[in-house]
């Protein structure tokens, strides 16, 4: 048996990764990433970066951050501390759900990630506190080649759990999405 369960989500490539917990009277066991056991499931990933965030008010928003074709990344995302409500938006034009975007409830200890593939933006909303995050990357960070779109752009209309808040200066720059905007093409 696979120490993941893999469910697809709305977005096409997009996934949910269901943790196998292994307990015992010590405590528990859990496997967070095995780029063998997500290939077996048509999701070939290889790290070649892990970022680690905290963030310390309920409500702040990080992103919506993505790399264009020159630097495509793919991330799985995992809840370390507190919650968050974790957005991924599907920037890729040939996609049927190009600008549809699909939130997914995380919490520290739920043994949940989000596989988010190539061509598509990410953010989230911390619901708690204190909400640290545990990023695998399938890319180097490219800063030339990063883009952001706002977490208030209302061609998105993304439902924020709470008023949005504590955005950086840099997030709080990205620009709407206007008709000019070609997408991510991979």
């Amino acid at each position: 048996m696979s120490e993941f369960l893999v469910k697809a989500l709305p977005l096409g490539g997009l996934f949910s990764v269901q943790h196998k917990r292994f307990e015992d009277d010590r405590g528990h066991f859990a496997r967070l990433f095995c780029e063998g056991s997500l290939s077996a499931f048509g999701q070939a990933f290889h790290i070649r970066q892990i970022n680690h965030s905290c963030t310390r008010a309920k409500g702040s928003v990080r992103g919506l951050h993505y790399q264009n074709a020159n630097a495509p990344e793919a991330k799985l995302i995992t809840c370390l501390r507190g919650e968050v409500w974790d957005v991924a938006v599907d920037l890729r034009p040939e996609s049927e759900t190009f600008l549809h975007w699909h939130a997914e409830h995380l919490r520290a200890g739920d043994g949940r990630s989000l596989l988010i593939p190539a061509g598509f933006a990410h953010g989230f909303q911390t619901l708690t506190d204190d909400a640290e995050l545990l990023y695998l990357h399938s890319a180097d960070y490219a800063p030339a080649h990063e883009g952001g779109v706002s977490v208030n752009d209302p061609r998105l209309a993304i439902a924020w759990p709470l008023p949005v808040n504590n955005l950086s200066a840099r997030d709080a720059s990205h620009p709407v999405l206007d008709e000019h905007f070609a997408g991510v093409r991979l």
